[in-house]
């Protein structure tokens, strides 16, 4: 009798899910819709610099500043690091999901870096939880542009409260696509913005969200995959062979 119900109320669960699955693209179509009545097609070029400054701020942590971690931590050639995370990084890319990439981040850890059971099976679980460097970059640049929007100018102290917030809220961010967008929420809170004055940029900036949350997804995990690296050259282990 109790397989019955819980099957039932699963069933019931994943109707009313895809239902809501469908309707979402109605419902950001609506949000765009008010958004562009009330702030004109500028906001349409609005949201392609926020897209762009992005991309560009996430591809100088990924190409910049994450290879240059790991060449004077570890003194290894960031290329090699690059190529033995390839299929790892395409499938973070792909699947916009930490924790469903972290089998393949462990398998490329280990198997093409050499990086021990030990080690791999502390830091990459532990990162894909709380070693969001992506999602934060993302929130920190997405509440600025939200303030944009609204004409609110963030003060030096509103500002340091992002950057703080915007780490504390990755930290505790699922490892789900899209899960930074919706804790984004928690960042403009922290500096007093309305809920219903955010929902509705936000639900304009989920319909460019995805190709966002597959790039940061991928620096994510290339992340996990650089500390895993750094460790285990501090415990005297043989990488790259």
């Amino acid at each position: 009798v109790l397989y019955t119900f819980f099957d039932s109320l699963f069933q019931l669960i994943m109707k009313i899910t895809e239902f809501i699955i469908r309707l979402a693209p109605f419902g950001v179509f609506g949000l765009i819709t008010k958004v562009v009545a009330t702030s004109g097609l500028g906001i349409f070029l609005s949201i392609g610099k926020y897209m762009l400054t992005i991309l560009i701020g996430l591809s100088i942590h990924i190409f910049i500043i994450l290879p240059l971690i790991l060449f004077f931590l570890t003194g290894y050639n960031p290329i090699l690091h690059f190529k033995a995370m390839a299929s790892a990084m395409a499938t973070a890319f792909s699947t916009s999901s930490s924790s469903a990439t972290l089998p393949v981040t462990m398998k490329c850890v280990r198997r093409n870096i050499g990086v021990s059971n030990e080690t791999s099976s502390f830091v990459l679980p532990m990162g894909a939880t709380i070693n969001m460097d992506g999602t934060a970059l993302y929130e920190c640049a997405g509440v600025i542009f939200i303030s944009q929007v609204l004409g609110i100018d963030l003060s030096l102290t509103q500002q340091i409260t992002v950057i703080i917030t915007a780490l504390l809220a990755s930290i505790g961010a699922a490892g789900i696509p899209s899960a930074g967008l919706v804790m984004i929420f928690i960042v403009t809170q922290a500096v007093g913005f309305k809920d219903t004055d955010v929902a509705i940029i936000i639900g304009t900036m989920l319909a460019v969200d995805r190709p966002l949350d597959m790039f940061r997804t991928m620096v994510n995990i290339t992340s996990d995959s650089v500390g895993a690296a750094v460790i285990a050259k501090s415990e005297g282990e043989n990488l790259y062979n």
